[in-house]
This record gives C-alpha cells, structure tokens and sequence, in this order.
C-alpha cells in the first residue's frame, strides 16, 4: 500500500529524529513517517545549533516544503518539538503553502504560557543530568557512557538556550485543527494545556495519558493508536477509501 498520509514528526529537546524511527515499524504503511532532524545531530551533526526557534522554524518549511506539497499531511511535535511544530505551521500560512491537515503537539505548554525561567540554572552538567533523570525519557546506558553522555548534555544545553531565549508574540490563530497530548503527572498545569485552544481557529482536541513528561514513550502504544485513529479519516477523504477503521 502507498503512503496516503505524511506525518512529520518533531523531536524534544536533547533529541534527534531517531525517537521516532520505531514509529516506522509500528503503525500501518499508509501513514508515512517522516522524522525531521534537527541541526547539531543526527545527520547534521556537523552543522550549527540553532538557537532561535522562529529562524529555525521557518528553515525546516523551506527544506521539507517538498514533502508538504506531494499529498496530505500533519505535523507532530513533543515538548520542545511542539512549539517548533507550532511555528512552522505558522510560516507555511503565512508563505501561502498548503496547510497541515492535523498539527498534533505533545508534553508542551501553549506558546504563550512557556516560562523562560524553567531553564534557569540548565547550564551545568549536573543540573542537565538532574533534569534528564526527573524527565525520565533518558536511559541510564546514556548518561554511564562518558561519549554518550557529552554528546547528550551538549545538545540539551543548546536545546534549552534556544528554549529560554524564546518569547512568545501574539499572531493570527492557526487555520489548522489541533490534537493535544498531555501526560497527567507532567509538571506541565492544566491551564497551560488548555490555552492551546488559542492559538487555532479551527477546533481542539486533548487527550490525556497516564504517566509524565515522556508518556509519549512509556504510553507509546496508545499515543500510536491515537495517531492512527485521528489520521485515518484524511487518507480516507484523500481517496484511500478502503483503509479501514481499527
């Protein structure tokens, strides 16, 4: 079966695009999965951090415009993903492009509740390694390996700068519905999940999972059921017809 849906996927901070090859495997080929790797790591690794959000934002549309124009798609992003997600969809309205069917943001506060200070005092190793062991979305084989763990705590500490030098700008609300993911143990309040609802002109949805700040992995069976169920309907209206309802 040919892909009928695309779905680029976000990641957190201190991540690559690799949290989200396992999706690969586990949803259905109809729903493309399309990891987008963000500077710094992964495949460009040998490129700078970025370290504004919009900038970067903006960035990432030129370079996956392509993959937005060939059929439907959606965006997905976790935590620091999520307001990256949210900023793109914002640039593709403004550039005219084809709009996202679905923008799915996950484990994030609206734009306009992120604090800054929350990254107050993540400039050392140890206050990094603390965060990432509260989180919980770390394995220990990471942070016990000396190569490892530099890499890691390198990426989060420029994830995070980006993070607190961020602020928040009034826009147009979103021409894009939302889905919003949010773990019921998360430090995240939530006040700060329902001022989503804000940022679209056209409707939202929150689910809510048991677990913290990375049920998007402990509850990962659920999260891909979610997905499916809210993406199967556009590949249906996209002209897959018989991709049926699990």
């Amino acid at each position: 079966m040919s892909p009928a849906v695309s779905l680029l996927c976000l990641p957190c901070a201190g991540a690559s695009a690799t949290m989200y090859l396992r999706w690969r495997r586990r949803l259905e080929p109809w729903l493309h999965i399309l990891p987008v790797e963000l500077p710094g790591r992964g495949v460009r690794m040998d490129e700078p951090y970025a370290t504004d959000v919009e900038t970067l934002a903006a960035r990432l549309v030129e370079e996956h415009a392509g993959d937005m124009a060939r059929q439907p798609y959606a965006l997905f992003g976790h935590s620091m993903g999520a307001l990256i997600a949210y900023h793109m969809a914002a640039r593709i309205g403004a550039r005219g492009l084809a709009a996202p069917s679905l923008l799915i943001v996950s484990g994030s506060p609206a734009p306009a509740r992120r604090d800054p200070a929350r990254f107050d005092g993540m400039d050392n190793d140890q206050a990094l390694i603390d965060d990432l062991r509260k989180q919980g979305g770390t394995p220990e084989a990471v942070l016990g390996s000396r190569g490892l763990r530099r890499f890691a705590l390198d990426t989060l500490a420029a994830d995070y700068a980006m993070c607190r030098a961020y602020r928040y700008a009034p826009r147009p609300r979103l021409a894009v519905p939302l889905l919003v993911l949010a773990g019921r143990d998360d430090d995240i309040a939530a006040p700060a999940i329902d001022a989503w609802r804000e940022e679209t002109a056209c409707g939202i949805r929150q689910a809510w999972f048991e677990g913290g700040h990375f049920f998007v992995k402990h509850r990962e069976e659920e999260v891909l059921a979610l997905i499916d169920r809210s993406l199967r309907p556009i590949a249906q209206r996209a002209g897959h017809g018989s991709i049926a309802f699990a």
